[in-house]
């Protein structure tokens, strides 16, 4: 819809140009999948921390895609929800990182700061790295589930 609606593209250069928004991210050093027994606790506490960091991320793309405020809301929640149960599955959840109302009100007035234009691509750059940090957030919980017995 971004796509659509704002001429926004993945193919944009400035897009490029413009993501320096240090979105939370699972990457190989968190633990790739085939060694993933070994890296279990440490990639749950990296996906729950990024889960909740980009709970703050959510609620600015609700504040600025106003006419898709319900959807946002809704994935925000369920976002929320996901970052909570994988906490639980933590050996040590309180190591999970959860940002502090200054981190995230700080977070909040640096985006609302930007320009129009900036503030299609920020929600662009942030909607397309929710996705990517879901995929493999999924895929890792699917790997769990079929290697550790939990509910």
């Amino acid at each position: 819809q971004m796509c659509e609606k704002f001429t926004v593209c993945e193919n944009s250069v400035e897009i490029l140009l413009q993501n320096n928004l240090n979105l939370p991210k699972v990457t190989e050093e968190d633990g790739d999948f085939l060694t993933f027994l070994s890296f279990q606790d440490k990639c749950l506490r990296k996906i729950s921390s990024g889960l909740y960091t980009f709970k703050t991320y959510l609620r600015y793309i609700q504040e600025t895609f106003t006419s898709e405020n319900q959807n946002v809301e809704s994935l925000s929640y369920s976002t929320e929800q996901l970052a909570h149960i994988i906490r639980q599955m933590v050996i040590n959840p309180e190591e999970v990182i959860i940002p502090d109302a200054n981190s995230q009100e700080s977070l909040r007035t640096k985006l609302r700061s930007s320009k129009n234009w900036i503030e299609k691509i920020t929600t662009h750059l942030i909607l397309r790295d929710f996705t990517s940090f879901m995929e493999k957030t999924v895929r890792a919980v699917r790997y769990l589930k079929n290697t550790r017995s939990f509910s």
